[in-house]
């Protein structure tokens, strides 16, 4: 009996299968009716084992302001030291006069899987009384990657497996104003949205209240509608059910509430992240939650 599972599954491989000549004619068959084993499932538990074995590249960008805590949101996202901040014994932050690009990487195992972990900091980005195309660098270094590695592809004896230095993925950390977005922030994400995936997020969103935190929340949806700024994760033509159901909660929660921290502390008998004010602990959760769904989601479309 053919389910309504089935039904769609089937419908979508016709559809991708829709031949252009007219004299080609595909088939749909299931399981049930082949004449024996085919060994088709055990394909991707080759690719399973061939990811786990020699894993997998994830490049994060993080831009924004001097003290907006990037480095600790970082730290706090992949439960490691692994911001640039965090790994340098003598590091001084320093207002720069101009904005300078410096990754760190990393290779995370978890559970038998590696991941190679890239931090690129931006440090000298909106700090000074006159940011004028200080966005001009990280754009032409998001596009000096894209180029590198498309050379890489093109060459006829390119590496069985291409270095991948290509930013996956951008936090761009907005100031908890709770007004609107800067002209700055406005012109920050038009341009560099339309190279790489931005994912704004609201930085020490614990100094506002959750009323002041929604109102900021809908003012920014407002401005970036208004500007024809397209952040991610962006509506796709080709999501399935799954997919729509996932990304249209993360797209209501966006942009991330977050509040960063990587110091424990014990609540209750249980260690939790979080800040110890003079009024308790505050965990660092806010959207951080669907902040990590959202990477799961782009470690998962990587692989």
């Amino acid at each position: 009996m053919e389910t309504g599972k089935d039904a769609e599954l089937e419908a979508e491989v016709k559809a991708e299968l829709r031949p252009s000549d007219s004299d080609s004619q595909t088939s749909f068959i299931r399981g049930s009716d082949l004449f024996g084993y085919v060994g088709i499932e055990d394909v991707l538990d080759q690719m399973r084992r061939k990811t786990m074995k020699a894993g997998f590249e994830f490049n994060i960008m993080v831009v924004g302001q001097s003290g907006l805590g990037k480095s600790t949101l970082v730290n706090t996202l992949f439960k490691s030291k692994v911001s640039r901040k965090s790994c340098s014994s003598n590091y001084e932050e320093k207002i720069t006069k101009t904005v300078k690009l410096h990754s760190i990487s990393h290779v995370i195992e978890e559970k038998g899987v590696k991941m190679k972990l890239t931090v690129i900091d931006t440090p000298g980005f909106g700090d000074q009384i006159n940011n004028e195309n200080c966005w001009e660098p990280i754009v032409k270094y998001v596009n000096e990657q894209y180029e590198r590695y498309l050379r890489e592809e093109l060459n006829i004896n390119r590496k069985r497996r291409i270095p991948d230095s290509r930013v996956h993925c951008c936090i761009y950390f907005l100031p908890a104003t709770g007004h609107r977005l800067r002209p700055l922030d406005v012109e920050f994400m038009k341009r560099l949205g339309k190279v790489v995936s931005i994912v704004p997020v609201i930085a020490k969103a614990d100094t506002l209240t959750v009323d002041e935190r929604q109102e900021f929340k809908e003012r920014i949806k407002q401005d970036l509608a208004a500007n024809g700024i397209h952040i991610y994760p962006q509506r796709e033509y080709d999501e399935d059910t799954e997919e729509r159901v996932l990304n249209d909660r993360i797209r209501e929660s966006l942009p991330f509430a977050v509040v960063g921290t990587d110091k424990e502390h014990q609540v209750n008998g249980n260690k939790v992240l979080g800040r110890k004010t003079k009024w308790g602990i505050i965990e660092g959760e806010c959207s951080l939650s669907h902040l990590v769904l959202l990477f799961g989601c782009q470690l998962k479309w990587r692989r």
